[in-house]
């Protein structure tokens, strides 16, 4: 038997995988849409079975229940982002020269069918009661899968931006401030996101009914500490850290001679972002957590935080094409 040959790899730019990488990250925010969706009508468990719902691909009836529909669509959405990043992961190995791009893109699948796995663990193990802190272990296996669709459009992302015709030209370095408070406002976000999955599958969300203040009486301090309430304000501070942070990063990236026109963009687009999710944040409160609403408040939370990483990336360019 002859021996397999590689084929021919470069680290040129390549419009149709770069196009390519850019349709699987895309595709991540549909898949988080539609579980964010699911998990504010309390849908999770519109199917007791796993993979297949109610032991069919085109299961009776979910196109006319709304809980069946959100809850399988979300499912076929993520066996296309697997099937997208199966794809791209072998595209990336036969034709890229660059061996870390190589090993990022087997990341992302991994991580893809890894939260598909813990998916499908949210269903199965839900009968598994917790007493001693008020839920299940689907509830809490739902928090890390909630927390790692995060992760993932981040890893997709990373593939996606070293991919591009502008990563791949660009030679300027930022300085080591810039490279500082990306990772800070990065850290922030993930925290805040973790909290943010944690409260919502404890039903916490209104935990504390008013905004921007705790009580009716206009204090910002609420009056008693129990988990959900503390779970709930923590979120609410981690989130005006978050918006003070990137006010800073913003700055320092337009001060900063080594930023490219794409990176300042983005760093201003990123303080709008903030601006529109605190919006939403109150909003929920007001609403008493419309279902729309609060899906819109988890999607913009994912682009704050994929915005925040493409441009902390974009920074470390250097570093990381080395």
């Amino acid at each position: 038997m002859g021996s397999f040959t590689p084929p021919d790899r470069t680290a040129h730019y390549k419009p149709a995988l770069a196009a390519f990488a850019a349709l699987a990250c895309a595709w991540i925010f549909v898949l988080v849409t539609l579980g964010a969706f699911t998990t504010s009508i309390n849908a999770g468990m519109a199917f007791p079975d796993w993979p297949l719902s109610n032991g069919s691909l085109n299961p009776k009836g979910w196109l006319s229940n709304v809980s069946m529909f959100a809850e399988h669509s979300h499912r076929l959405s993520a066996g296309m982002e697997t099937t997208l990043a199966l794809i791209l992961a072998i595209w990336v190995w036969r034709k890229e020269a660059r061996p870390w791009l190589r090993k990022l893109a087997w990341t992302a699948f991994g991580v893809c069918m890894g939260q598909a796995v813990i998916g499908g663990l949210r269903v199965l193990l839900n009968y598994v009661q917790l007493p001693a802190w008020d839920t299940n272990l689907g509830e809490v296996i739902a928090m890390l899968h909630a927390w790692l669709a995060q992760a993932l459009a981040c890893v997709f992302l990373a593939v996606a931006v070293s991919l591009t015709r502008s990563w791949i030209d660009q030679r300027r370095p930022v300085s080591p401030r810039v490279l500082l408070w990306g990772r800070i406002c990065c850290a922030l976000l993930f925290i805040n996101l973790a909290i943010a999955a944690v409260m919502r599958h404890t039903f916490a969300g209104l935990a504390i009914p008013y905004f921007p203040f705790s009580t009716i009486d206009h204090h910002l301090l609420p009056p008693f500490w129990p988990f959900k309430v503390a779970i709930h304000f923590a979120h609410r501070v981690t989130a005006m850290l978050i918006f003070f942070s990137a006010i800073v990063y913003a700055l320092v990236t337009w001060r900063d001679p080594g930023a490219s026109d794409n990176m300042k963009t983005a760093a201003a687009g990123l303080v709008s972002l903030l601006l529109l999710q605190i919006c939403l944040g109150a909003t929920i409160i007001w609403t008493f957590r419309e279902p729309f609403v609060t899906t819109a408040h988890v999607l913009v939370g994912a682009i704050t935080l994929v915005s925040t990483f493409w441009l902390t990336w974009a920074a470390h360019r250097d570093r990381i094409q080395t």
